[in-house]
């Protein structure tokens, strides 16, 4: 019998490794009640005999019977029956990412679309430490591709644009992402002292992801926990996470590493947060509190434009009238421009940005009480 706990009057086995095939366990629980999925499918590798190295010792490679199919049709089949379960648990504005390799990526992506996903972006997760082509025939094998899509167009998932450019050194985030594969402590062993699952992805891909499109108490679903990377990154990031496994070896290996991960700390979770989810300020409030006065001159922070502060809020510069983003656009000719970190008033004999006015008006809304 699964336990259950309440969240936000949805019962749901939070935290917990589910035991049974992925549509059947998904199709049982409730509807709209997952924030992010993350799928990691069987990739129908298609493997035709053994693959040695140089040396002759055999490769281990994914020869597992939960990736073996038929046919290129089974394969499809079941690919659009568990994409179908798991957008019946999306929330309204949901997302999923799945990740896959150049044998299944493009009918997945196709499956997807035609389900009723709309794709975001395709990320190239490009191995840092391949492993190498052996036989020398084709390229090294040096990527994986994953899909970002939400439940549906026009829905608004959830994007932590700032967090993710803060852990790229304050530069936009690209989707090609350079990570190691798993190796060292991070490869988990069974009790044979084997690789406990041939395609466990690495901790710090999923740090990434779940950074950038959930935020902290939000349910993650892994349809395909493995060993359970999924969890033991949401339960670090303080994400709750419902994991379906069927294989009792991976079950077994997954609940033993959940048992040891603890959670960060409430302030390590915090994370950048995006301008467009700040508070809005309109620029007419600066001049009803008096931040800015009518008749006061702004200047360009190129140094090239000046506008003069009118009492309604507006600016006028060169014949020309509007807001900050109007004006600015007009004068520079461009189709438009951001007047927050276009214009700088005059104080103590220096130019000072007017958005430094409008973080201390956010920072005063910030701290009254609710």
């Amino acid at each position: 019998m699964i336990k259950t706990k309440t969240k936000e009057a949805v019962k749901l086995p939070l935290n917990q490794i589910l035991d049974g095939d992925c549509i059947d366990v998904m199709n049982s629980l409730p509807a709209g009640s997952v924030d992010l999925i993350f799928a990691d499918p069987p990739y129908n590798l298609q493997l035709r005999g053994d693959l040695h190295r140089p040396d002759n010792s055999k490769v281990d490679a994914v020869d597992d019977h939960w990736d073996q199919f038929s046919s290129f049709a089974a394969y499809d089949r079941f690919t659009r029956d568990w994409l179908k379960a798991a957008r019946r648990l999306l929330k309204p504005h949901g997302g999923i990412w799945v990740i896959g390799s150049y044998h299944n990526i493009f009918r997945v992506g196709a499956a997807m679309q035609d389900a009723g996903y709309w794709i975001l972006n395709d990320v190239i997760w490009r191995k840092s430490n391949p492993m190498p082509n052996f036989r020398g025939k084709r390229f090294t094998n040096a990527h994986e591709t994953m899909i970002w899509a939400s439940k549906e167009e026009g829905a608004k998932y959830t994007f932590n644009y700032e967090a993710l450019k803060a852990l790229n050194e304050g530069i936009q985030m690209r989707s090609d992402w350079v990570l190691p594969i798993c190796t060292g402590h991070e490869r988990l062993k069974n009790e044979e002292g084997e690789k406990a699952h041939p395609t466990q992805k690495p901790e710090s891909l999923l740090h990434r992801l779940i950074v950038g499109s959930t935020n902290a108490g939000d349910v993650i679903l892994d349809p395909f926990f493995g060993t359970g990377t999924t969890g033991a990154v949401a339960k670090k990031l303080g994400r709750d996470f419902i994991g379906i496994e069927r294989e009792e070896a991976y079950r077994k290996v997954a609940k033993k590493r959940l048992a040891k991960i603890r959670k960060y700390d409430s302030e390590s979770l915090q994370v950048s947060a995006s301008k467009r989810a700040e508070p809005r300020v309109p620029f007419g409030q600066l001049v009803e509190r008096g931040m800015l006065r009518p008749g006061e001159e702004l200047q360009s922070l190129n140094g090239r434009y000046t506008a003069k502060v009118r009492a309604d809020g507006t600016l006028i510069g060169n014949d020309v009238k509007g807001s900050i983003h109007q004006v600015g656009a007009a004068l520079e000719g461009a189709p438009s421009c951001n007047g927050w970190t276009y214009w700088s008033f005059k104080r103590e004999g220096k130019q000072v940005p007017i958005d430094l006015l409008r973080q201390q008006i956010r920072a005063e809304m910030a701290e009254r009480p609710n």
